[in-house]
Formats: structure tokens, sequence, C-alpha cells
């Protein structure tokens, strides 16, 4: 089978990593179509409703670039389910006292499971996307899913929830090249309109990026103010709100002690915000629940293995244990303090990604409900 009898559905965003996916898969002989999606946002102060991954703006730059390019563009009305799958949960995590990426769901349950479906409703064999990671088929039939070719840019981290089918029809032209730098290359050797513009930022469903603000607006009982504890449970100020704070924030706190003390955990049960010095912050071990192991399997005994505890951060070695098909626990050689419950933790066999998990909350003494 040539190229030319393969259709690829590129999801294209107006950027400039999705409209080199797009040139490169054309430059390749294949049969293209771009799609984008329309997704949920609140009512910006002009009274318009936009979101920042698909503004009029960048609408129009990728109509520009499937114009450029000869092939058909769409655009799929995604507000709904991308309200109720990525904004819903969003808000209920931090409810829960949670810190959520939202990235992770949106891979999860928009770009390949909702998009990726129509994609192959239109008769496509793969949904190709502007993420820097790399797709390889191992020897024994198994998609592997890999960082990207720049490790300033590898985006594995949020495509972790990636399993076989999805990966089976899945591409990442960009994923190959070493640099940002090569892609912007890329696009200006295509004369691309949207060769010079800036990355795209995360919660782009937020009108203005304030997150604090958004939950004040449309989540105002997870923002109500209550009493900052030690783990004894001594009482000594009040915070503003469990979202205004993270794990391992010092600054900010409004309360005085004999050393520096750090926000080590959330009670939402109680409405009450952990605070400890630096030996009570930070842990060896985390546990994590709805793991997708992307070989479709857990593995049936403990492994040594690299783990992410953020998108950003380096990846630590770790003892990984199966805990059960989907639930793992991690132990690290020292104690890590910036391990966040909600977070995703994500492992890594050298450049390979096994798959990921949301870190889960400890429970024990304070962070426990009550009876």
């Amino acid at each position: 089978m040539s190229n030319a009898d393969i259709r690829v559905v590129v999801a294209m965003s107006g950027g400039v990593d999705s409209s080199v996916a797009a040139a490169l898969l054309v430059e390749q002989g294949y049969d293209v179509i771009g799609m984008m999606m329309r997704l949920w946002s609140e009512e910006s102060v002009d009274g318009r409703i936009h979101n920042r991954c698909c503004t009029p703006d960048q609408m129009a730059d990728a109509r520009r670039v499937a114009n450029k390019l000869g092939i058909p563009f769409y655009v799929l009305d995604t507000r709904d389910v991308f309200k109720e799958k990525v904004v819903s949960y969003f808000i209920e995590q931090h409810r829960q006292g949670f810190t959520p990426n939202p990235c992770l769901e949106c891979n999860r349950h928009i770009r390949f499971d909702w998009l990726q479906q129509n994609a192959l409703a239109l008769d496509a064999d793969y949904l190709a996307t502007g993420h820097y990671a790399r797709i390889v088929e191992s020897s024994e039939g198994q998609m592997q899913l890999l960082k990207g070719g720049d490790p300033r840019k590898d985006q594995s981290y949020v495509l972790s929830v990636m399993g076989q089918e999805e990966l089976r029809h899945a591409m990442f032209p960009v994923g190959v090249y070493a640099s940002k730098e090569a892609v912007r290359a890329e696009a200006a050797r295509f004369g691309l309109p949207t060769a010079s513009k800036h990355d795209s930022q995360d919660l782009c469903f937020l009108g203005d990026g304030d997150y604090r603000r958004f939950l004040v607006d449309y989540a105002p009982d997870s923002m109500q103010p209550g009493p900052i504890v030690r783990k004894t449970g001594e009482v000594i100020g009040e915070h503003s709100g469990l979202p205004n704070y993270t794990i391992g924030q010092r600054k900010g706190l409004g309360v005085y002690a004999a050393e520096p003390l750090y926000v080590i955990g959330m009670n939402p049960y109680r409405n009450a915000l952990i605070v400890g010095t630096a030996d009570e912050l930070g842990t060896s071990t985390l546990t994590a629940n709805r793991f997708n192991w992307i070989s479709g399997s857990a593995p049936s005994v403990a492994f040594e293995a690299d783990v992410k505890i953020r998108y950003k951060a380096s990846a630590i070695h770790a003892l990984v244990e199966p805990l059960g098909a989907d639930r793992v626990r991690v132990t690290f050689e020292h104690p890590m303090r910036d391990v966040t419950p909600g977070q995703g933790a994500v492992i890594y066999d050298g450049d390979i990604c096994l798959g990921g998990g949301i870190i889960e909350r400890a429970t024990e003494g304070m962070l426990e409900p009550d009876h």
C-alpha cells in the first residue's frame, strides 16, 4: 500500500507543531485531512467565548495552512464533551483537594478517544498530532511510546494515557526532531504562516489564564477559608482556599513559627491546609491509581525504573510495584519534596514510556476524613 492510499487526519491547532505535522505528511504523499476542535471556554470579558486553543485567529491560521497545503479542513464541535470530561474533572478534583493535570484527561478522553474516533469514522487510518513523542513497533508487535527527540519539549508524560489501540492509529510527525528550532525551520521551508508563532499554554479553557479566579467563579465552594494546621492537629492560622496553595509552598502562608513551614498536605474533608517543617515535607513512597500500562497489562513483579511526578520534572530512579491491574506503588531512594496528589506519576524504561497513573493522597493522621 502506498502512502497515497493511507488517510491521515491531522489535529490542527493553528500552531507551528501541528502545521508542520500536516505539511510533512502531505510531502510524504499521504491523503491528509485537517481537523480542528472547537473546545469549551468560559465567557471572556468582551462577551465572546474563546478557548485559547481555538480562538478565531487560530482557526483562521489553521485554515490558511490547510489551504496552502491543499487539504480539506473541518471544525469539530467538541465543547460539550470537553466540558464534561476535562473542565468538570478539573473543578471536581480541586473540590477534593487534588491538583489535577487537565492535559492528561484531555489526551485520555478528547484527543485519543473522541477525536481519534471521529477521524476513524472518516475512514482515516491514523490521527496525527503535533506532539513531541515517538511511536515504534517492537519486534513482538507491541506498540511503544518513546520520548520525543527534543528532551526540552518531550510530551510523552501527557501521552502516557494511551494504549495499544490508540498508538496503533496515531502519528507524531514532529516527534523525531531534536529541537523546536528545527521544527520552525521546517515551517519556514514550507512557507507556513505559523512558523514564528509562540507555543500554546496549558489550561486553555481559562479566559485569562488564572485558575484561582476561575474556581472562584465556577466552584466557589472549593475556595472557602479554613484552618491551617500542623500534623498534630494544632491550628495556627487560616488559609484563603485550598486551591490557592501547592505542595512544598513556603511563601505566602501567613503563619509564623520558629523555623520555616511548608505546605505538606491538604485535607478537603476538614478544609484544612497542613503545614510542617522541611523535615516533615516529602515522602519516599507514593501510590498511583487509574494506572494505564501502555503494553495493555501490568508486570507480575516489582521492577526498577525512572519515574516523573510532574510534567516538567526530571525522571527519578525508583522501585515500581504493581498493585493489581491499575495501581502501583513507587518507592524512591530519597524523599521527594513535591509529590502532589492529582498529578501524574509516569514510568520510563530509558526512552520508553511504560505508562502512568494519578498520584493518590496519603491517608494517615490529619489526611483522613472525619468519621
